[in-house]
């Protein structure tokens, strides 16, 4: 499988993705700079990392949206080519019109790194393929602006990948870390093939950071690609 992380100035999760994706699960990996092109089928999934891009100056993911690199993700977006924005990733992707919605400044106005519970609300997407609909998972956070927002919260409802809940799975006020709408926590695109979300799965793939929920993630990518590549997608 060949997959690519872009790297914006001001990236500081890039190598953790690009860890994750080549030593863990062994996928074809490389960088993809902020001022590179490329071809739209040259990568089976193409992954925007967490940080602070171009140092989040106007808002979260405003200005990144702007580099050049961000024309051959658009093109490869719209041609089918996954696409996943972890944090200022899924900050990057509303930015850029890909997905529905805006990530503002956290209701407290506080910076939150700790850990959260997630209901997979989704189970039939490339993306989360290996997990269960309605199970409760752990990843990390770490942002300051992960307060989702969108005008119209029901008429994106299908779309609702991850909700914020507590360890038995409810959607309560006390378990959204950041205020988002709804306890969103992360969303997918109408032809399901971009998704962003403000929890790290790569922070939570091996036994020795605490949890594997993060790798079923990028192991349901690749039952996906392989599933299409037998044509059981078509």
């Amino acid at each position: 499988m060949r997959s690519a992380v872009v790297v914006f100035p001001g990236s500081n999760c890039d190598s953790d993705a690009y860890y994750v994706l080549k030593d863990v699960m062994g996928f074809d990996c490389q960088y993809v700079f902020h001022k590179e092109n490329f071809a739209s089928d040259e990568f089976d999934l193409i992954v925007l990392p967490g940080g602070f891009s171009y140092g989040d100056y106007l808002r979260a993911g405003a200005i990144a949206r702007f580099s050049p690199v961000m024309k051959s993700v658009i093109q490869a977006a719209r041609a089918g080519i996954l696409v996943l924005g972890i944090c200022n990733g899924f900050q990057i992707l509303t930015e850029a019109g890909l997905l529905d919605g805006a990530l503002m400044k956290n209701r407290d106005l506080r910076f939150h790194c700790h850990d959260v519970y997630l209901r997979v609300e989704n189970n039939t997407t490339p993306f989360t393929l290996a997990y269960s609909l309605g199970e409760i998972i752990r990843m990390s956070i770490a942002h300051g602006e992960g307060n989702y927002f969108v005008h119209n919260p029901e008429q994106i409802e299908s779309r609702v990948v991850f909700r914020y809940c507590n360890k038995n799975g409810k959607i309560t006020e006390d378990s959204n870390p950041n205020g988002s709408i709804s306890n969103i926590a992360g969303v997918i695109n109408q032809n399901h093939n971009v998704l962003g979300l403000m929890p790290h799965p790569e922070r939570c793939s091996e036994k020795i950071l605490g949890s594997v929920d993060g790798k079923r993630l990028f192991e349901s990518i690749a039952l996906y690609l392989e599933r299409r590549k037998s044509h059981a997608f078509i």
